[in-house]
């Protein structure tokens, strides 16, 4: 059995951005279980976390938020990606690749590789 880890901190709204992209519209828990699933089940996602980041997402214009029922019938808060939510995600996955390629640098670099 896998040891979860949490998601780092700074991380988890780029994740919940990218799920809902992918997936559409989710609920809160349908976004904790595909980050979950999408880490193949290493990270653990916790509704302590998750919900205060979904409310600074919302305030930021983001996502934004609708009840409904969800498929067990249970009234649910579900989310939406927005337009300004997906420049966010641009902007946020280019700093992302650039600062884990200075990263892979630094892990990759030999001795004998610097001038």
């Amino acid at each position: 059995m896998k040891e979860k880890s949490d998601v780092h901190q700074g991380t988890l709204a780029l994740m919940i951005l990218k799920t809902l992209e992918v997936m559409g519209v989710l609920h809160g828990y349908g976004i904790a279980r595909r980050i979950e699933q999408i880490s193949g089940d290493v990270l653990a996602v916790n509704q302590g976390t998750l919900y205060p980041v979904l409310l600074k997402l919302e305030q930021e214009g983001a996502i934004t938020s609708d009840w409904g029922l969800s498929e067990n019938n249970r009234k649910a808060r579900f989310y939406q990606l927005t337009r300004e939510g997906r420049k966010q995600l641009q902007v946020e996955a280019k700093s992302w690749a650039q600062t884990t390629a200075i990263i892979d640098r630094f892990f990759t670099v030999k001795a004998e590789d610097l001038p």
